[in-house]
């Protein structure tokens, strides 16, 4: 791969904020041991990755209530209590979007994330996502991470070619998939450490 990146690309869920169904249904649920029972086996992580597919929450939650009738209640406030499940920035990283904005370093986004649930939530945080320049959302396109045809899409949209662009994201399979596009891309464990790779970059003062 040849070139110096120029543009950052974050992914949102567990590297721009943290990501947390829990947050929200021990809120609704007593017992730690029903709320673990819950998550593991009726609104998973798996059975929401059909929204950021592009699935409406009212089909997956009708049939997720035909399956599991006795938590109808609990699955109905999945889709209008969703922000509930994002409860806080990831420490540090508001900071690193400002000092790349003040950098005039271009900002972007690829998210796997609802096309129903994501205009609330950017709304709701309007502030942190004001210097990005665009964002591609998995469930406006039909297409998730890691398929291939995302990031072309993204790349395309944002006029850049891979070697332009650090990518960062919390999935290893998203990570290999954005370097096999021909991406810098950076497996996100914490803040100071993605700093450390934008500063050795030349993306960030030290």
């Amino acid at each position: 791969m040849t070139g110096t990146p120029h543009a950052v690309i974050f992914d949102v869920g567990n590297v721009l904020y943290r990501w947390e169904p829990r947050a929200l249904y021990e809120r609704l649920i007593d017992s730690d041991q029903a709320l673990d029972a819950f998550l593991e086996n009726v609104c998973t992580k798996e059975w929401h990755f059909q929204h950021d597919a592009g699935r409406d929450f009212a089909d997956t939650s009708a049939e997720l209530t035909a399956q599991y009738p006795q938590h109808a209640d609990l699955i109905a406030a999945w889709g209008p209590r969703f922000n509930e499940t994002l409860p806080g920035p990831a420490p540090g990283m508001p900071q690193i979007v400002a000092d790349l904005d003040a950098a005039g370093v271009p900002i972007f986004g690829i998210t796997n994330f609802s096309h129903e649930f994501w205009p609330p939530f950017r709304e709701r945080e309007a502030a942190l996502f004001a210097p990005f320049r665009d964002i591609v959302v998995s469930g406006d396109e039909k297409m998730v991470k890691p398929d291939p045809a995302i990031y072309a899409l993204a790349l395309k949209r944002f006029g850049l070619s891979g070697p332009d662009a650090v990518f960062v994201d919390d999935s290893l399979p998203n990570v290999e998939a954005a370097r096999a596009a021909g991406i810098h891309a950076v497996l996100f464990t914490d803040s100071g450490d993605f700093r450390a790779e934008l500063v050795r970059l030349g993306l960030l003062a030290k």
